[in-house]
C-alpha cells in the first residue's frame, strides 16, 4: 500500500522521537528500526531522515556525538534530549486527538452514500 507522503511527514517526528527514547542510536538503525515497527508499510530513505534529523537538531530536540564502530567507520549517534521529550509529549497528545477524531469520522461515515461518492 502507498501512503501518502503528507502522512508520512506528519508522522515522522514523533516516531524518530519516539525511538530516540528508545536511547541513542545512528541514521541506518532508525532507518531499519522505523521498518521493523511499521510491519514494513514504511519505508524511509535517507533524503527523508537525515533532514528531519538535522531540524530536530536546530530545534534542540535531539544532540550528536561522533562514535567510531568497530569497523572503523564513524557514525553520527543521536539522543534525543528533555526539549525533545517534552515536544514528544505534546505530539502524542496531539496525534491522540486527531486519531480519535478520525476514528469518530470512520464510525458516523461508515461508508459513503450513493450518489454522493
Amino acid at each position: 500500500m502507498h501512503i501518502d507522503k503528507d502522512l508520512v511527514a506528519a508522522s515522522a517526528t514523533p516516531m524518530v522521537l519516539a525511538i530516540l527514547c528508545e536511547g541513542e542510536t545512528y541514521g541506518y538503525a532508525i532507518l531499519t528500526r522505523v521498518r521493523e515497527l511499521s510491519g514494513g508499510k514504511l519505508e524511509w530513505s535517507d533524503g527523508m531522515l537525515y533532514p528531519l534529523l538535522h531540524r530536530l537538531e536546530r530545534l534542540g530536540h535531539v544532540t550528536h556525538r561522533w562514535e567510531t564502530a568497530d569497523t572503523g567507520r564513524r557514525r553520527k549517534h543521536y539522543a534525543i534530549t528533555a526539549t525533545g521529550r517534552a515536544a514528544l509529549a505534546e505530539r502524542r497528545s496531539q496525534w491522540r486527538a486527531v486519531s480519535e477524531a478520525l476514528d469518530e469520522i470512520w464510525l458516523e461515515i461508515a461508508e459513503p452514500r450513493k450518489g454522493l461518492a
